[in-house]
């Protein structure tokens, strides 16, 4: 329903009280009914019609002056009281009252003015008879018609504010889905920057340790006099190896539905240790109790540990190094030591920083030692650790 027709339908409704508060007013003075309190009182005349006229005329502003509605026909009662009008149950301060009641509430202002105008009201009335009969005859239906408009506007209030609590309802239940959809696309945003700094940090290992054999096979072809053919070709190899690592790396990172590369894990470590020797780097390797299977994740970082760790004793070392695997204890162990000419390097350089970081992220822990003469790098894998 529009705005224009439900002001309408209001005026309408407002004009149809304001004629059943005259006509119902006209009927009580002319008939002196009943429940008049001073029986052969003066009979309807003009005067008592203009009187009862302007008590009703008001109800047509009740919805925007309740309290101005009710003044004037208590007011026009209280005349007519005076004059010797029948004044047993008048409708128009009755309904006023109540309309003030239900719609308006309460102030000091309007308590004063109802309380004032009821007290001379009933004066009015109550003269020349018994003060009991005027409390009866007025009093009373006053304070019914005042209990039911404040029944009446607590009712609504209290609708009103199960309204209110199911709009609260309602915005507090669409706020948190949309919290939980922006805390789901959080998560998956941080899931993909992991993955992605998972893979970053495979295509450094993978780029570092064979440009790192890479080097060395040079430099060993580029001292040997007559050329080594073989070293040649292991740096052609390594090359071509190498840019298919950067390849297949960079290209998971450009695409959000593609699998991640899977670096390879402890099965691969003779050809890791193999490499290396054949690039110069003289490696032992020292096995302790039967091998156990490691969990994916945990395999994967336990392979580039050790190949960033042989990187590093292939880059800054003497030409030695020592893999020592521990499979007796609780977690899988793995130390790599290598001599140093001089002063050891830093403990967290960006490769040790990168080894900390994944074995973190399998559970386990990581540890770079600076030796007299020589360096030291442990780590700690539980065999059933997977990404945290």
């Amino acid at each position: 329903m529009s705005s224009t027709a439900i002001a309408r339908s209001r005026a309408l409704l407002d004009a149809a009280l304001a004629a059943a508060v005259f006509a119902v007013s006209l009927l009580l003075l002319a008939h002196d009914g009943p429940l008049a309190i001073r029986p052969n009182s003066r009979g309807l005349d003009p005067f008592g019609i203009v009187l009862v006229g302007c008590a009703a005329v008001p109800f047509l502003l009740r919805r925007r002056f309740p309290l101005l509605v009710y003044t004037v026909a208590a007011a026009v009662s209280l005349v007519l009281a005076w004059f010797g009008y029948p004044t047993g149950l008048l409708p128009g301060p009755i309904a006023a009252l109540y309309l003030l009641a239900a719609n308006a509430g309460w102030t000091l202002r309007s308590a004063a003015v109802t309380a004032g105008l009821l007290l001379a009201y009933l004066g009015a009335s109550a003269a020349g008879t018994f003060p009991v009969i005027g409390l009866v005859h007025t009093a009373l239906p006053w304070a019914a018609a005042w209990f039911a408009g404040e029944r009446t506007r607590l009712r609504r209030q209290q609708l009103a504010e199960l309204r209110q609590r199911a709009v609260d309802a309602e915005r507090e239940a669409e706020a948190e889905r949309r919290r939980a959809v922006r805390e789901a696309e959080r998560e998956r945003r941080l899931a993909v920057a992991e993955e992605r700094a998972r893979i970053a940090r495979d295509l450094h290992d993978s780029a570092g340790h064979a440009i790192s054999l890479i080097a060395v096979r040079a430099g060993a072809a580029r001292l040997r006099q007559d050329g080594d053919a073989r070293a040649l070709e292991a740096i052609e190899e390594l090359a071509r190896q190498t840019v298919s690592d950067i390849d297949q790396l960079v290209g998971s990172l450009r695409e959000d539905d593609q699998e991640p590369a899977t670096p390879p894990g402890l099965a691969s470590l003779d050809t890791l240790i193999a490499h290396h020797r054949t690039a110069g780097l003289r490696v032992a390797l020292d096995v302790t109790g039967p091998a156990r299977p490691l969990g994916a994740a945990a395999d994967q970082a336990a392979y580039r540990i050790l190949q960033q760790a042989l990187a590093n004793s292939a880059r800054h070392g003497t030409g030695d190094a020592r893999v020592e695997l521990d499979h007796t204890g609780p977690d899988f162990a793995l130390t790599v030591t290598n001599p140093v000419h001089g002063t050891p390097r830093r403990a967290n350089g960006h490769g040790v920083i990168g080894m900390r970081e994944r074995a973190a992220l399998v559970g386990g822990t990581l540890d770079a030692i600076r030796l007299e003469g020589a360096y030291r790098l442990h780590a700690r894998l539980p065999y059933g650790g997977s990404p945290s």
